[in-house]
């Protein structure tokens, strides 16, 4: 079955079985190694996107549910610049192995795109369920602070969510 899929700006038209899950298109048929194969139940995160706004766990997902656009880690920076939450990444030094750094990525991303200054409540709890196995979790909550403050800073600076 042929169907398309917009990823990262670009309009994809990929003959593909429409259970297939998104992951595998995106890492197998188009080449993006962002999103990983982690625990293959949508239980970790590594393999999230973001579709529509939303943080969404690709291996679960057959490609024939997604509806709207996605983006990989791969879409996030432009023209050159790195995303505010990519930026903040590399401040504070988050990565030890860097295997769940996609899903932390992404669903802070998705979580400042809706709310651009979230407590650190609201930090843990959006975190909560994309798994860090070197416990990386108290630079992952300082990486997005400073990503907010950057983003709120923004407007003079040029940079969007």
């Amino acid at each position: 079955m042929s169907i398309t899929l917009e990823v990262n700006g670009h309009s994809h038209s990929l003959d593909v079985d429409p259970s297939t899950p998104l992951l595998y298109i995106l890492r197998n048929d188009l080449g993006l190694r962002g999103p990983r194969f982690g625990c293959g139940l949508g239980q970790c995160g590594a393999c999230t996107v973001i579709i529509n706004g939303a943080a969404v766990r690709s291996c679960i997902l057959p490609a024939s549910a997604v509806k709207g656009p996605v983006t990989t880690l791969e879409g996030l920076s432009s023209q050159g610049h790195l995303h505010p939450v990519q930026q903040a990444w590399i401040d504070e030094q988050v990565p030890a192995c860097g295997f769940c750094q996609n899903g932390q990525i992404m669903t802070a991303k998705a979580m400042l795109d809706k709310n651009p200054h979230p407590t650190d409540a609201e930090i843990r709890e959006t975190m909560n369920n994309t798994l860090c196995r070197c416990m990386t979790y108290y630079r992952v909550q300082a990486a997005i602070r400073r990503a907010s403050q950057a983003i709120a800073e923004a407007p003079e600076k040029g940079v969007t969510a």
